[in-house]
């Protein structure tokens, strides 16, 4: 008797990320596959089948529990460390499809954002899609500080766009906060939960798209990208001030 196939698809995919120690990502499989096989068991007519269904659900909620606490114990110990491989002109990289899963935690107050290139209109943009992402996901978030650097060239525009970020974010009672540094090398997100996202090109990792009217224009899975790693790392003593 097989699995639904998709669910089994999906579920493969969860044992391959586990194998390849990228244990959340595996989480996100192993979810998505146990929902996909709860929707069958719900539609499943056969008593056999109802059984073998609720088997196959608590054996991999069972795994994916014992997963959940594996990385509770990395984070506990400080040596938590996950790499995602962007490839060059490689697509499905998103904000949410990369890291968005640390963004689903209700506890995130505050969340601090360092990237020298936060210049021209294409990277303000991104922060703006980085915004609207951690808006949607966390629904205690109280401040996003960005810590950039100043573009001589176009000061008075990098400016507005960054106020009129700011203004956005306050209807949803968020403060945003600028700081401009001369010697910003870093490329990292710090999220007030101790996780720490460290993009090597930073937000800017799309490549732009061939015209206006071509695929990933608005969504950014379609979108090719640069080369990159995104190493993920967590830290129990994580403090974010301005």
């Amino acid at each position: 008797m097989s699995l639904d196939s998709a669910a089994a698809k999906i579920l493969q995919r969860a044992v391959a990320l586990e194998n390849e120690q990228k244990f959340t990502e595996s989480l996100v499989c192993f979810q998505e596959g146990i929902e996909l096989l709860m929707n069958s068991l719900k539609a499943e007519k056969s008593a056999e089948k109802k059984n073998y269904l609720r088997e196959k659900i608590d054996g991999y909620m069972t795994h994916a529990e014992k997963i959940k606490q594996h990385v509770q114990h990395l984070k506990d110990i400080g040596k938590f460390h996950e790499q995602i491989k962007i490839e060059n002109n490689s697509t499905s990289h998103s904000y949410e499809k990369v890291f968005g899963r640390f963004l689903e935690d209700a506890i995130i107050t505050h969340i601090k954002i360092e990237d020298p290139y936060i210049r021209n209109f294409h990277q303000c943009q991104n922060l703006l899609r980085f915004c609207e992402l951690a808006v949607k996901k966390c629904s205690n978030l109280k401040k996003i500080i960005l810590l950039t650097t100043e573009d001589p060239d176009n000061t008075r525009e990098q400016v507005e766009w960054f106020h009129l970020i700011g203004k956005g974010l306050h209807k949803y009672n968020i403060v945003f906060h600028h700081t401009f540094s001369e010697s910003l090398h870093d490329r990292q997100i710090t999220l007030s939960t101790g996780w720490i996202i460290k993009i090597g090109r930073g937000l800017d990792y799309f490549k732009a798209p061939e015209n206006k009217f071509t695929l990933g224009v608005f969504d950014m899975d379609f979108r090719p990208c640069h080369e990159t790693n995104v190493d993920i790392f967590h830290s129990k003593d994580v403090k974010i001030s301005s």
